[in-house]
């Protein structure tokens, strides 16, 4: 495994809750479900189902909403886990996951490792027999994909970490329109490829407001190695890049009139928001006022209109 040596949590902090090291047991639940990071995991389903609505072209067997939803949960609580297990050095250096299961000795190391094993393979069975095998093959490389090739090889190694990593991010989306065609369309390729453009200028500006937090760890986001004004400048770009893409839909005949609004509407919004940020940075504005978090706030807005957009769609064509 590719992790840098550091010690595992600052001086005189300890691994367990209470000198005792007493554990209660709801404390204990709360923890094993923190460890699948359960907003994060919010934003993996908005993607899922509306894509379902559109494989479709209607509502969906709602059975396989339901197993396909628990399935993606699953796996990506797993993947969560194992990415805790790893990263459980720096996190007990970082203020803003100092709180994790790990850090504060409501889990120990084995635990979680087992913990995300478990349910990497039990969600890759889940899939396979209540969905289909495409799914279950596609979860289990997302699963892969985010624990291998970013946190173990990218996230310390190099400031693209989020551009590709963010491929893990993309694939319930892939899941979402197998899992109701057992098949692959260009429909889900394009919207796969706007959570890989949506991914980066999402995630940049919260690693602008946390910058000290990952220079201290030693790992190499965007916003420790490079001003501001390069962060805004790359963030201005990959929202263009989105914005378009998001658009390919309507003319290659997968939406109609609602989804093409709303694109244009919420991308409008995106920019006017992305260029904002990349003006105060050209004028040197740094610390509150640079207001990193109005577009990352936004995002996460943004990405849930587009997604439901998707969904409501078919209704209306």
């Amino acid at each position: 495994m590719c992790v840098t040596a550091v010690e595992s949590r600052p001086a005189g902090v300890a691994l367990t809750p209470s000198p005792g090291g007493h554990r209660p047991f709801g404390a204990r639940i709360k923890a094993f479900v923190a460890l699948t990071k359960p907003r994060i995991i919010e934003l993996l389903l908005i993607t899922t189902v509306p894509v379902m609505f559109l494989a479709a072209q209607g509502v969906p067997d709602l059975w396989l909403v339901v197993t396909t939803t628990i399935g993606g949960y699953l796996s990506a609580g797993g993947a969560n886990a194992l990415n805790m297990y790893i990263d459980r050095d720096i996190d007990a250096l970082m203020d803003r996951t100092s709180q994790r299961p790990l850090v504060t000795g409501m889990v120990s190391p084995r635990e979680c490792l087992a913990f995300g094993i478990a349910l990497g393979v039990i969600s890759t069975v889940w899939f396979g027999l209540l969905v289909n095998w495409l799914s279950a093959a596609l979860a289990l490389g997302a699963l892969l994909f985010y624990v291998v090739v970013y946190t173990m090889l990218l996230k310390r190694r190099t400031s693209q970490n989020i551009v590709w990593g963010g491929i893990a991010g993309c694939m319930p989306v892939l899941i979402g329109w197998s899992a109701v065609t057992n098949s692959m369309s260009w429909a889900a390729v394009i919207l796969f490829a706007v959570i890989f453009f949506w991914t980066p200028p999402h995630y940049w500006p919260l690693s602008m407001k946390v910058k000290d937090d990952y220079a201290r760890v030693g790992v190499p986001m965007l916003p420790v190695v490079a001003s501001n004004r390069v962060v805004a400048r790359q963030i201005v770009i990959y929202s263009w890049v989105m914005v378009g893409v998001s658009l390919m839909l309507t003319p290659l005949g997968y939406t109609g009139w609602f989804y093409t609004l709303v694109a244009v509407l919420t991308g409008g919004f995106w920019l006017w928001e992305a260029h904002g940020l990349q003006n105060r940075a050209k004028s040197g504005v740094t610390g509150a006022k640079l207001k990193e978090m109005r577009l990352f706030h936004w995002s996460i807005t943004y990405v849930s209109l587009l997604f439901v957009a998707v969904a409501v769609d078919p209704f209306l064509r």
